[in-house]
């Protein structure tokens, strides 16, 4: 097993082959699991992962970093009033771009796609343009720009529709319409960032994907600071157009030295072994495409229709919301941006292994994909979980260390964390939904099934948010978002059975240690509020300080108590990110769907090892 390469002069992590690009012809497990001489298995993508992970981790951590500097910053100089509120509508533009474009929509429909590229490559397939990579690109990259870029005209255009729909009930439409223009920008910088993330990833890059928030975001501060005394809040949105440029900025180079240093597909000649496409039998994950658009349509419509869906959610909340008094979109706002720390770091992970598991199902290898998920599940979903224990716990000292100051007053503080404590009901089935979902469209084909639960979602958000809202104002619209976010996960979880067979059940009862972990987790937290006096209002760094590690103390303890006593299926283990859970030993003449699929990295363990991290 040879170890990644050092990074390149620029610092980012160079591609291991055999895991990027490298792979065996499909028949390679058979001949290799019958053939003591066999070859050596592929590189192992432990250690890539591991690092991916870490750096993925650290340039996340960044950029959620500078996107709380930014939110404070915009709290800090224009409040939660009329101006912000008008802002915040514009916003949903590049809110809506961001998961179309970047973290689900196109990420879904491309990262498939050009892991399907890298695997022809791989096996030494010829596209009509040459290597099949630079094919892919060629075909797909200038439509999606013209695309990008009709699209966002139309929106500059229709401005003020836009915002008499999302929010009919704004104190000043006219600077949310302007604001809007400004944001319309970001469909095309959006877009393009999209693109260049999925086939960085792809192709096991992931420094400069990390690192685009942290452009984004910078750019959004400085227009604030630089413009903000005299556009006012419309200094924001002109930082949303800077930033989006500043992402497409740090992504270009790495991707344009990795198309033109990427080794071409060599000619076919007679007995050379090199294949066209039409002369290789491919997995049956790929799809053929004709000489046009090389991703299927459907499949693009299926993703782009659930995230379009998904973020539907914000709207509901917003058109809700713009009907009560003055700051109740910037309330939501602010508690979304907290409660979403949690989510964003539990689900790095499932960026990082996406390509991962969409890899695996193109080569056919169903039982590596399952795994992966599965872990991914459950890490994911006990990482969020001690989030949102302490969301629940320590709301009022979260809010105001992070945003009370200049125009944020302590009652805007007492708002948001009423309705952050709402928020935290809804943050596991959030994450649930973000993992199962690379699930569904890692096999490159369109599904129809996580759409219509996504659907269903958000009709039960729209329908209780339309009856909770008199009653319980932006507590109600929040307690209505958490319902209809579980719902979806409930039914994603129920149906993930046919690209990625998870054991749903097993994995549905493990879930349960860290959920109960987490209700006493938030439990002790606000047990212990009481004995901190006046410590949280006066000093609520010091007061976090006590709390914190409390709570995760709890959490820990009640899980892993949980995890021995009451529940056998947390027998499914949660590995180290560095190995990955072995399968169970299988005969050598036993047919499986995984058996001309490359081989797993560490099938050197003792079968009865295997046996032991599969689920009783």
């Amino acid at each position: 097993m040879t170890a990644p390469a050092a990074p390149p002069p620029g610092g980012e992590p160079a591609d291991t082959s055999g895991a990027a690009t490298g792979s065996h012809s499909p028949n390679s497990r058979t001949s290799e699991s019958t053939s003591p001489a066999a070859a050596s298995p592929p590189p192992s993508v432990n250690r890539l992962l591991a690092r991916a992970a870490l750096l993925t981790a650290v340039f996340s951590a960044a950029g959620s970093l500078l996107g709380l500097v930014r939110d404070q910053t915009l709290a800090q100089l224009f409040g939660a009033g009329p101006g912000t509120d008008a802002f915040l509508v514009a916003w949903t533009v590049p809110e809506l771009a961001s998961t179309l474009l970047i973290e689900e929509g196109l990420a879904f429909a491309m990262v498939p796609a050009f892991s399907v590229a890298l695997s022809r490559r791989a096996r030494g397939e010829r596209a009509a343009g040459g290597d099949p990579v630079r094919a892919l690109v060629a075909a797909s990259l200038p439509r999606l720009a013209l695309w990008l870029t009709g699209a966002g005209a139309l929106l500059i255009a229709t401005a003020p529709l836009l915002v008499d729909l999302l929010a009919p009930g704004l104190d000043d439409p006219g600077l949310a319409v302007d604001c809007t223009r400004l944001t319309a920008t970001s469909l095309l910088s959006f877009g393009l960032t999209g693109y260049c993330s999925a086939a960085l990833r792809a192709h096991r890059s992931f420094l400069a994907p990390a690192a685009i928030y942290v452009a984004y975001n910078t750019g959004i501060i400085t227009a604030l600071f630089v413009c903000g005394g005299r556009w006012g809040v419309a200094s924001a949105a002109v930082g949303v157009a800077v930033g989006g440029c500043l992402m497409v900025a740090v992504q270009a180079p790495s991707l344009w030295r990795r198309l033109r240093t990427g080794e071409a597909a060599p000619p076919a000649a007679p007995g050379s072994g090199a294949r066209t496409a039409e002369e290789t039998s491919v997995p049956p994950n790929e799809s053929r495409r004709g000489a046009g658009w090389p991703v299927d349509g459907g499949l693009l419509l299926t993703v782009l229709l659930f995230a379009a869906v998904r973020q539907s959610q914000v709207f509901i909340e917003r058109f809700l919301a713009s009907g009560l008094p003055a700051g109740a979109i910037s309330h939501l706002n602010y508690a979304q941006k907290i409660c979403q720390l949690p989510m964003v770091l539990s689900l790095m992970l499932c960026t990082v292994t996406f390509p991962v598991v969409a890899r695996a199902v193109a080569d056919g290898d169903t039982e590596a994909a399952r795994d992966r998920v599965e872990r991914d599940l459950l890490l994911a979903a006990s990482v969020v979980l001690l989030g949102a224990a302490a969301v629940v716990a320590s709301a009022p000292q979260l809010v105001q260390l992070l945003f009370q100051r200049g125009a944020f007053t302590a009652a805007d503080t007492l708002a948001t964390a009423g309705v952050m404590r709402v928020y935290a009901a809804g943050l596991l089935g959030h994450t649930l939904v973000g993992a199962l979902i690379r699930a569904y469209f890692s096999g490159n084909r369109r599904a129809w099934y996580p759409v219509a639960a996504m659907a269903a979602g958000a009709a039960a958000t729209g329908l209780l948010g339309a009856l909770a809202v008199g009653p319980f104002g932006v507590r109600g619209i929040a307690a209505a978002n958490a319902a209809g976010i579980t719902l979806t996960a409930a039914l994603l979880l129920y149906g993930c059975t046919r690209t990625v067979p998870l054991r749903t059940g097993p994995v549905a009862a493990a879930l349960l240690c860290p959920l109960g972990g987490a209700v006493a987790a938030a439990a002790a937290g606000l047990a212990a509020a009481p004995l901190l006096g006046t410590l949280g209002a006066t000093a609520p760094a010091a007061a976090l300080a006590l709390q914190l590690p409390l709570i995760a103390l709890v959490f820990a303890a009640v899980t892993c108590l949980l995890g021995r006593r009451g529940f056998p299926a947390l027998s499914v283990r949660l590995p180290r990110l560095g190995r990955p859970a072995p399968h169970p030993a299988r005969p050598a003449d036993e047919p499986t769907a995984t058996a001309t699929a490359t081989k797993d990295t560490d099938t050197d363990e003792d079968p009865a090892d295997r046996k032991s991290a599969d689920v009783r």
